[in-house]
């Protein structure tokens, strides 16, 4: 029977403690884990990690690492993996649930009580530890850990991973915080505006002066759509329509700062070289992807009225004392909203000014439609009108 490495032991327990604060991401971390077990004399053939990240496209992320192999296995778990055959005849699901830990002997005759068992076996692992890592609130993860040793796992093994898994529980929960807050922050404000709040832009009005292009877009008739349809039906249609604009969008580098019921707020900075470019790019896509809802049940409920203006704008958090909101504000976020409004009387689905159109070099693109008196602006602003092919309003 193999003895541990002492000292190996204790250089792991320190690492865990002190060594790991320079990496953000719990991932890696446990892959180092992995090979530094095997480097203390743990027999280890295969491991896995199970978390909880609770992303807006997907449940979790799985760490698979096997000894030997050159590369680990990292995997993003959908939603509706809790509802699957797989997870339901699992141990997974019997940790998560009961926060009890789980060891099975693989090498033993008839069925095996879940049927990742049996493939462990088939691939040479004789035994089999799953542990819960409980975090606080309630949150609860899990680790896992195979050997192929004839005889299994050792209690000296065994008692080595009771000693070290509170400590990678302590280092996972921190990691996983840190992810969620930026998640969250992504999600919710947009991944600039979230660099910003975690670099500590969390004063009312503190911000910044920027040049930007801007774009601000909205749903037609959405009170009547949501009179006569159901709820459900309305939310499907709300985040069809939001695909179609917010992807392009993202793709060319903006920055989508708020959904406003069935609107948004988008910005190009124009300290990217391209920026109007990209916006006039962003949505002829977003007007290719709409005209592609035609062809479904939604496609007639999808009309919407685009304006775009460029110019200085004040970047960063107004609101209440409690309440902040991180955002732009100005007079070119005004003309721009001015535009989308007048969408609807002239009947055109993009309305541009001319100062973004003198500035982006697009007036081949453009058809002009006169000046303009918009509300709060003393002078006539000269209006072009993307040319487009129509889907109407």
């Amino acid at each position: 029977m193999h003895k541990l490495d002492s000292a190996n032991r204790h250089t792991l327990v320190n690492w865990l403690i002190s060594g790991v604060r320079d990496e953000l991401q719990i991932e890696p971390i446990f892959l180092q884990l992995c090979d530094r077990l095997v480097a203390c004399g743990v027999a280890l053939s295969r491991a896995s990690l199970h978390l909880r990240v609770h992303h807006p496209q997907w449940l979790g992320t799985r760490v698979v690492w096997v000894k030997d192999d050159r590369q680990a296995d990292i995997t993003t778990i959908g939603y509706d993996v809790e509802a699957t055959d797989a997870f339901l005849r699992s141990p997974f699901r019997v940790v998560i649930k009961s926060g009890v830990e789980i060891r099975q002997r693989l090498q033993i005759h008839g069925p095996h009580q879940f049927p990742v068992f049996e493939e462990l076996r088939e691939e040479g692992h004789t035994d089999y530890l799953a542990w819960p890592l409980d975090h606080t609130q309630g949150k609860r993860h899990l680790a896992t850990f195979s050997t192929s040793e004839p005889g299994g796992f050792t209690g000296e093994e065994i008692a080595f991973f009771r000693e070290i898994l509170p400590l990678f529980s302590l280092v996972s929960e921190i990691r996983l915080k840190n992810q969620l807050a930026l998640t969250l922050l992504q999600t919710y404000v947009g991944p600039h505006a979230g660099e910003q709040i975690l670099d500590g832009a969390t004063t009312r009005g503190s911000g910044m002066s920027i040049n930007a292009a801007i774009m601000i877009c909205d749903l037609r008739s959405f009170t009547k759509l949501s009179d006569r349809r159901p709820r459900d039906e309305v939310i499907s249609i709300l985040n069809q329509y939001f695909d179609a604009i917010a992807d392009p969008i993202e793709r060319h580098g903006g920055e989508i700062l708020k959904f406003m019921g069935d609107g948004l707020l988008a910005v190009f900075p124009l300290e990217q070289a391209d920026a109007c470019t990209d916006l006039l790019q962003a949505v002829s896509e977003a007007q290719e992807a709409i005209k592609g809802l035609q062809g479904t049940a939604l496609g007639h409920e999808v009309r919407y009225g685009t304006g775009i203006h460029l110019g200085e704008v004040m970047y960063g958090n107004i609101g209440s004392k409690k309440r902040l909101d991180f955002t732009v504000i100005g007079p070119a976020v005004n003309i721009a909203s001015r535009l989308e409004a007048l969408t609807k009387e002239l009947q055109r689905p993009v309305l541009i000014s001319a100062d973004f159109v003198r500035i982006a070099g697009c007036a081949d693109q453009t058809e002009c439609l006169g000046a303009y008196n918009l509300r709060g602006f003393e002078q006539p602003v000269e209006v072009h009108a993307l040319r487009l092919p129509p889907i109407g309003l």
